[in-house]
């Protein structure tokens, strides 16, 4: 496998010792990503943090892969929600885990 660490996100990977996506074969399986800012802080507003919570994946398929500028075009991807107590950090709203293929 390969380790896939966009520039901004080193300090998760240096701080918490996990990789936010790796390459596996032809898949590209991401870490869960919760609405956090490249400075690392977690927005209070919810609209904020759900919105950088589908946006923060783009940045770790474009390090693998090109991708599109939306985030779920046609046809639509399989997604689910499932409610938890709290992330890992401390005022986070949401967390999202993103698999995709590469190539073809």
């Amino acid at each position: 496998m390969k380790e896939v660490i966009p520039a901004w996100m080193k300090p998760i990977y240096d701080n918490y010792h996990f990789a936010p996506a790796v390459i596996d074969g032809d898949c590209l399986r991401c870490s869960g990503m919760i609405g956090m800012r490249p400075d690392l802080s977690v927005p209070a507003d919810p609209s904020e943090q759900f919105t950088l919570a589908f946006e923060n994946p783009r940045g770790l398929l474009a390090e693998a892969a090109a991708v599109k500028d939306e985030f779920l075009p046609a046809p639509y991807a399989a997604w689910t929600a499932i409610g938890i107590t709290e992330p890992a950090v401390p005022g986070a709203l949401v967390e999202i885990q993103v698999t995709a293929r590469i190539g073809r």
